[in-house]
Parts: structure tokens; C-alpha cells; sequence
């Protein structure tokens, strides 16, 4: 897979609830931070959008869609000056589809998903993508319309099948964005995310994720990116955020965290797997990274053979 698949994969985000919001008048709700992904469409109308952390408010408008990845509080409003409700008062406890009216409606209608993240460790993961993913490019706005228009219809109009439809949809529009926001090549940010814009970091990390059990050393790093190796480290910690051979042991980690969750391999065969000879230097290397032992962690994984076996 390519890197952006491998990072969504281990993310294994799952639609939680997707639902419109028709909105009218003055308004404005506040939303509390969350562990997960949100993504949503403006349909019709504008508002804007307060993000914590982020200078300024934000303007969407019909078309546009965005996606909250960081789990960040914000809010939505008519104006950034209108006193906000809580997010708790306006919207009922997760359900599947519908729509819900705040006073009246008719000024702005958005469609949108929670995803909840089943994979280990996301917050490692979500620290690579930036706090607003904005598409409003008319271009791009064209590529994500029909899934868009097909989630409205869904939420309006409940058939047999409609969670399964949405949250299909809701995933659809997530990765999309994703792709256009890479596609933009962006300039000045730091993370995972930028860094894969860049042709040639993206090159190094491409590498890295396609084969992660390869000796890799800075000088091999370098040259897949074409660079010297002085130039190719400085420009790596600039653009990602880590250095290049911390990124490489932080991507086993992951997968090896992955596997310890959701297999039966044991811990020498995963660590053979990702380049490790010895066991003793893979355990070292997974509990700087992730926090405890390999074998801790598999006995803490939620759904794991170890934690179902415990609990008999």
C-alpha cells in the first residue's frame, strides 16, 4: 500500500454516527475535544469555523468540505461573535442518520461524520496530519459532490441499509480529502502529511513504509530522495518534525503494535519480520516508542486473544 493507505489502515477509522444539521438565524455550538476523526460537507449556505489552537476563524461555504482530524475543541457559527451552546444540548446522544433543525434552518446545511479510531496508539498517528483539512477548490469540490449528495439523500430519506451506505460514504469523503489536501502540495507546514508532498521526503518515506524491515541508514534514506545525506537529514527534521531514523523506528513500532493487537505471531517472529535479529533489541526499541513491553501491550490490546484470555 502507499503510506497515506498504511496510515489509515492503522488508524481503522469507523463512521460512529453521520448526520445533517440545518441551521438558521444566529447560532453557534461548541463542541468538546474528541478522539477521532470529523469530517463534514457544507451543502448549502456558510458559517464559520473556530478551531482551537488555529488563528482566526475560518469561512465554509456551499461546497466546501473539511476534515477535523486532530480531536481539537471547536465551534461552528453564524458569526464568530455569537455566545456559544454547548454541542451536548443541541445534538442527541449518537445515533445512525437523520436530520436535525436548529432554529428554524434554512441559512446553512452541512453533512457530516464522527469516525471513532480503533487503532492503537492514534494519537501518535494524528500528530502527522494537520488541525483543518479545508477543500474549496471548485475542482476539487467536483470530486467529492456526488458522495456528498449521496449522503444527503441518505440522511433524508431512510431506507433499509442507510448506516452502512453512510458510513461507506463518510470514509469515501475522509480519504478523498485526504488525497486532494496531498495533491495541493503543501508549502510551510510540519508533519507526516506535508512531508509527503514533498517529492523528495516523500520519496524516503514511500520507501520506508513500502519495505519497513530494510536496514535503512540515513546515507540509503538520502539516496532515495536524491540528496546528500547532510542536507537530506536537516530538510527531513524540518519537514516531518522527527529525524529520519526516528521515524523509521517509530513506523515498526506501529506496525509491530498493530500485530501484537491483532494477530497470533509472536513477539521474535514480528520483530524478524521488521529487521530485528534480536528480540532483546526489538523489545527495547517498542517500549521507548510505545510506552510499555511488547508483551504488556498485547495483554492490554482491546480485543486481544491475551485480554480475552484474562478475563476468563
Amino acid at each position: 500500500m502507499d503510506p497515506l493507505s498504511d496510515v489509515l489502515s492503522l488508524l481503522k477509522p469507523q463512521s460512529h454516527v453521520s448526520a445533517g444539521f440545518d441551521a438558521g438565524g444566529d447560532w453557534a455550538i461548541a463542541f468538546p475535544r474528541n478522539a477521532g476523526i470529523k469530517c463534514y460537507a457544507v451543502v448549502s449556505g456558510g458559517c464559520w469555523l473556530v478551531v482551537e489552537g488555529v488563528d482566526g476563524p475560518v469561512r465554509i461555504t456551499a461546497g466546501d468540505c473539511f476534515l477535523l482530524p486532530s480531536g481539537r475543541p471547536f465551534r461552528t457559527c453564524s458569526h464568530p461573535d455569537v455566545p456559544p451552546v454547548e454541542a451536548g444540548t443541541v445534538f442527541p446522544p449518537p445515533r445512525a442518520g437523520g436530520v436535525i433543525t436548529y432554529n428554524g434552518g434554512g441559512d446553512v446545511f452541512l453533512v457530516g461524520s464522527r469516525f471513532v479510531l480503533s487503532g492503537a496508539h492514534a494519537d501518535i498517528l494524528l500528530k502527522m496530519l494537520p488541525p483543518i483539512v479545508h477543500i474549496r477548490k471548485e475542482s476539487d469540490q467536483a470530486a467529492l459532490r456526488w458522495s456528498v449528495e449521496r449522503m444527503m439523500h441518505e440522511l433524508q430519506n431512510p431506507q433499509p441499509g442507510n448506516f452502512l451506505v453512510a458510513q461507506h460514504l463518510a470514509h469515501l469523503m475522509m480519504i478523498q480529502a485526504l488525497r486532494i489536501h496531498l495533491a495541493e502540495g503543501m508549502e510551510g507546514g510540519v508533519g507526516w502529511l506535508f512531508a509527503l508532498a514533498d517529492k523528495q521526503i516523500g520519496a524516503a518515506i514511500g520507501a520506508v513504509h513500502a519495505d519497513p524491515a530494510y536496514r535503512w541508514t540515513l546515507q540509503a534514506l538520502a539516496e532515495r530522495a536524491g540528496m546528500s545525506r547532510s542536507s537530506f537529514a536537516e530538510k527531513f527534521k524540518t519537514t516531518v518534525g522527527t529525524a529520519p531514523m526516528e521515524y523509521v523506528t517509530r513506523w515498526r513500532m506501529l506496525l509491530a503494535g498493530d500485530r501484537l493487537a491483532h494477530t497470533d505471531d509472536s513477539i521474535s517472529v514480528i520483530a524478524l519480520s521488521l529487521g530485528y535479529e534480536s528480540e532483546s533489541a526489538f523489545s527495547t526499541a517498542f517500549k521507548r516508542v510505545m510506552g510499555s513491553s511488547p508483551r504488556q501491550y498485547a495483554r492490554r490490546a482491546p480485543g486481544s486473544q491475551q485480554e480475552a484470555e484474562a478475563a476468563e
